[in-house]
């Protein structure tokens, strides 16, 4: 009887924890932190194949660096947040300092690659939540973001 109960616990136990992977943190549980930078200024586990504008627009969120945030867009770019539209520098500025700077921003894989930019896969998490994943698209002239395209997964 004690192996027949044991095996009941066990198969009963089982259906249990698989919900319970593919279920969000409880309210309070700590997130993991985003990786560490290296001394070169690299990410530790950061994807390849990033480009350089949306990598330095993920590195200034993750700092904190609104200037560099700033910085990693055209003056006149575009950025569509959801269903918002926000243009050019100084709307971004107040944008970011308002939402994104306090967040973590972790690129989880490069989804679609173009010649004028390149779409990300992203785990954002606005300071104090355990975040949600975003498809970043990022539309790049001159070296700089001239679109942002912010979409929940």
């Amino acid at each position: 009887m004690w192996k027949h109960s044991r095996r009941t616990a066990v198969v009963a136990l089982v259906p249990l924890l698989a919900a319970a992977c593919g279920a969000p943190p409880a309210p309070g549980t700590p997130t993991p932190s985003p990786p560490a930078a290296t001394a070169s200024g690299a990410v530790a586990g950061a994807v390849a194949g990033v480009g350089r504008a949306g990598q330095a627009y993920v590195d200034a969120v993750n700092a904190g660096d609104l200037d560099a945030l700033v910085a990693s867009f055209a003056p006149d770019a575009v950025i569509v947040d959801v269903s918002r539209s926000i243009e050019g520098h100084d709307a971004i500025r107040r944008w970011a300092g308002d939402e994104v700077i306090g967040g973590t921003l972790r690129v989880l894989s490069v989804a679609e690659r173009r010649a004028d930019g390149q779409k990300l896969l992203v785990h954002w998490a606005p300071g104090g939540s355990g975040g949600w994943r975003a498809h970043y698209d990022f539309t790049i002239g001159d070296g700089l973001i001239v679109k942002a395209d912010l979409q929940y997964a």
